[in-house]
């Protein structure tokens, strides 16, 4: 075989060589490209899942702070306004308080809702821009939207329901000190809805708060009197809600396990109910 016929056979074997990489890069390329489409895909569907599942916890937190709101305030005008129309004929400057009650409450319910409507449709400049009517319940102008109260704000909670008939006693143990403003929401509206079920379906007792600071954890505790379930006389756990409502103290299970933290709600041996919530500070 002549040098020719080498170099021949040398070209063959490096054009052979050529084509069955350029077979060969065309077809990872083309793996490639399915591999690419497929996990794009995946990707798509995965952000699909995520916001469908985001849009479903929004709309539950909505829903829970639109039951916190409305029950609460409902619940008292109800109990004012029966107050009222009891004394309206026999003590009308009672039931004319009463009645101021009433439109007190009524437009402090009003004020929630606005702001919280104003969360989710806030204006350009993310300022309430409602003028309000200058009481201390309806801000004016430049407010702030943030509707969820905190513990600052128990005091004015337990004014309205004793006000409807229920008296409180509220007990603070250990130093108050600035909490994060979800733990001080959380506290707040067990507080709301404790109460505001003992006002509901209570039997002219008491009720006494408990808020303990403590080094790790906040503890809250809510009780209140009524018939003992020794005697056979009780009435089923007003905390329940309907099937499927997930709202009520059942619903701020839900709030407290954000945190790490428990709820318990049961009745009491001695009569009433007794709500306990321990929520950590210091979650790792």
């Amino acid at each position: 075989m002549g040098e020719r016929d080498v170099w021949a056979a040398a070209f063959a074997v490096a054009c052979a060589a050529v084509v069955v990489l350029a077979v060969a890069l065309v077809r990872t390329r083309r793996r490639w490209l399915t591999a690419v489409g497929e996990r794009g895909w995946l990707l798509e569907r995965e952000r699909e899942s995520a916001a469908r599942t985001a849009v479903a916890a929004e709309r539950d937190r909505i829903a829970r702070e639109l039951h916190d709101i409305v029950s609460h305030n409902v619940s008292l005008m109800v109990v004012q306004a029966g107050a009222a129309r009891e004394v309206l004929g026999t003590m009308p400057d009672e039931a004319a308080v009463a009645l101021r009650a009433v439109e007190d409450t009524g437009r402090g319910a009003m004020t929630d809702l606005r702001h919280l409507l104003g969360l989710l449709a806030p204006s350009p400049t993310g300022e309430d821009t409602d003028p309000g009517t200058g009481r201390a319940d309806d801000p004016g102008p430049g407010t702030d939207l943030a509707p969820q109260p905190g513990l600052d704000r128990l005091g004015a909670l337990v004014d309205r329901i004793s006000f409807a008939g229920l008296p409180v006693d509220v007990r603070i143990s250990g130093e108050p000190r600035p909490l994060p403003q979800g733990i001080e929401v959380t506290a707040y509206r067990i507080i709301q809805e404790a109460l505001t079920n003992a006002m509901r379906h209570g039997d002219g007792g008491k009720a006494e708060v408990t808020v303990r600071y403590a080094d790790h954890a906040l503890r809250v505790e809510i009780l209140n009197t009524g018939p003992s379930v020794l005697t056979g006389a009780v009435v089923p756990l007003p905390a329940r809600p309907g099937p499927g409502t997930g709202r009520g103290l059942l619903g701020l299970r839900e709030r407290v396990a954000v945190y790490g933290g428990d709820l318990d709600a049961r009745r009491r041996l001695g009569g009433g109910y007794r709500v306990r919530a321990r929520i950590p500070l210091d979650r790792p």
